[in-house]
């Protein structure tokens, strides 16, 4: 595991900001933190980047008591950006890169590259205040990740950018993952949860009420449903409960212990079918599920 936390809490006042919040987020992965306004999320951000301290609890970094040393291979880009914006582009990203612990002549070579790779290769002595809010945050997406971090926290990172500029963004972050970063993605979109996501965990009321596997989380959310589409009469199948039904496209839920084989020769023996697909929940349905349920 890249990182590991163990039991930690924090709190402001009276206000409880995190209770007794475990995570275990592998390397080399993409790991998606969810959870409705104030849930929590950036108060366990705000920890890992060391700006806050947990109250208790432990956090390890690749094996270590975290520490302020590791801040150097943690990348950041916060919701609310934070550029200069008077300075130049280029002369700014060079300037956030050295604080990193960067060489000039090393940043100078990664920079160019990236400057490339963003097609913003333009830019270097643009202000700041030039750019178009997208553009500012392309500028801010590579002084998060020039210095290679171990550890890239992503807060919202798609915010402010046209389809097209958040295609590229989702590219370079999966190649980023593929390169062995570990990622910790947070955001809204669910969307961009099921494209990017390996794993997941979400947060309520200031504790972890989900976590696992994406693929598994979605499994576990399942409510034995299928959705067909067909020529004839479905009329009553034994086993097989309609749930919906119009103008050929039936939503179909299978009594326990009837296998799909056995409902797709039950079907066919009765209509002409022509798509069978089960019925895998979104992500956006499993988080309102599950917030409701922990809101009750």
């Amino acid at each position: 595991m890249l990182l590991s936390i163990r039991q930690v809490c924090k709190q402001y006042g009276d206000h409880v900001a995190l209770q007794n919040v475990s995570l275990e987020i592998p390397k080399g992965k993409i790991f998606g933190l969810l959870g409705p306004n104030g849930a929590g999320k950036t108060s366990l951000i705000r920890i890992i980047t060391q700006i806050t301290g947990p109250d208790s609890g432990q956090i390890y970094f690749d094996g270590e008591p975290l520490r302020a040393e590791h801040v150097d291979q943690i990348g950041y880009l916060p919701e609310e950006r934070g550029l200069y914006k008077k300075m130049k582009v280029g002369e700014q990203l060079l300037y956030l890169a050295q604080l990193k612990g960067m060489r000039k002549e090393e940043a100078l070579a990664k920079l160019r590259d990236w400057f490339v790779r963003l097609d913003i290769k333009d830019w270097w002595n643009k202000p700041v205040d030039d750019l178009s809010k997208g553009m500012q945050q392309k500028t801010q997406f590579i002084a998060t990740v020039v210095h290679e971090p171990k550890l890239l926290i992503l807060d919202e990172p798609f915010s402010g950018f046209d389809p097209i500029n958040a295609n590229m963004l989702k590219d370079e972050i999966i190649a980023i993952k593929e390169r062995g970063t570990t990622v910790l993605f947070s955001t809204h979109r669910m969307e961009s949860v099921e494209e990017l996501c390996d794993e997941i965990a979400l947060i309520n009321h200031a504790q972890v009420v989900l976590s696992g596997n994406k693929v598994e989380v979605q499994s576990r959310y399942k409510k034995n449903q299928y959705s067909i589409r067909y020529e004839g009469d479905l009329g009553e199948i034994p086993g097989i409960e309609v749930v919906s039904n119009v103008s050929g496209l039936a939503i179909l839920r299978f009594v326990s212990g009837l296998s799909t084989n056995e409902a797709i020769a039950k079907l066919i023996s009765q209509v002409n079918l022509l798509e069978f697909n089960e019925l895998i929940p979104s992500f956006n349905d499993i988080f309102i599920q599950v917030v409701n349920e922990t809101n009750a």
